[in-house]
């Protein structure tokens, strides 16, 4: 898409791009969103920049989230409030403020990391990869969300102990990030 001298969006907003990584974490360049997470048959997906948020609300509750069924990679599978990319030369941090209002329709704060060397690679039923250096962060609501639908298709709140016991019981119901993560200490020791 071709941003013209009367078009008022910036070319972020035209062409979302992602940072690419090297094996060594570092950047070493840029990519469209759009063609970055590809089949596994076909190569697979180049290591990038991403980033996972917790949410809880008021009560502690942690939000779950059911990705929308038309997402790229994933889709249907239940997991945390939600996940993104950092622009370039934005902090996985700042990603984070930026895209709760964009995918939850309510913002966020207290924004802490959990995990914040989080890196992962996992392929979805029809083998859209994922492959990120992914710092997950806990972060706090004080409303319901009113989420985007090309993001959620569902959603609910619900206890911590509840989710650990169902990933620890049914584990393919959720992302397999959500699933490292728990095992990694995202909810506490295990």
């Amino acid at each position: 898409m071709q941003q013209g001298p009367s078009d008022p969006r910036t070319v972020e907003e035209v062409e979302e791009r992602v940072v690419l990584l090297g094996a060594d974490g570092a950047p070493i360049g840029t990519e469209a969103k759009a063609s970055v997470h590809r089949n596994a048959a076909d190569g697979g997906t180049p290591l990038h920049l991403a980033f996972s948020c917790h949410v809880y609300g008021p009560d502690g509750r942690f939000l779950l989230t059911r990705r929308a069924l038309g997402k790229k990679a994933f889709g249907g599978v239940w997991t945390n409030g939600f996940c993104g990319h950092p622009a370039p030369g934005e902090a996985p941090a700042e990603a984070v403020l930026r895209r709760a209002p964009q995918e939850l329709g309510v913002g966020v704060r207290e924004v802490t990391p959990l995990l914040p060397g989080f890196r992962y690679r996992a392929a979805d039923a029809g083998g859209v990869e994922e492959h990120e250096v992914c710092p997950v962060f806990r972060a706090e609501c004080d409303g319901d969300p009113v989420p985007e639908r090309d993001e959620v298709a569902e959603w609910c709140w619900v206890e911590v102990a509840d989710l650990t016991a169902a990933l620890a019981s049914v584990p393919r119901v959720f992302s397999p990030w959500l699933v490292m993560q728990w095992e990694q200490g995202a909810f506490g020791p295990r």
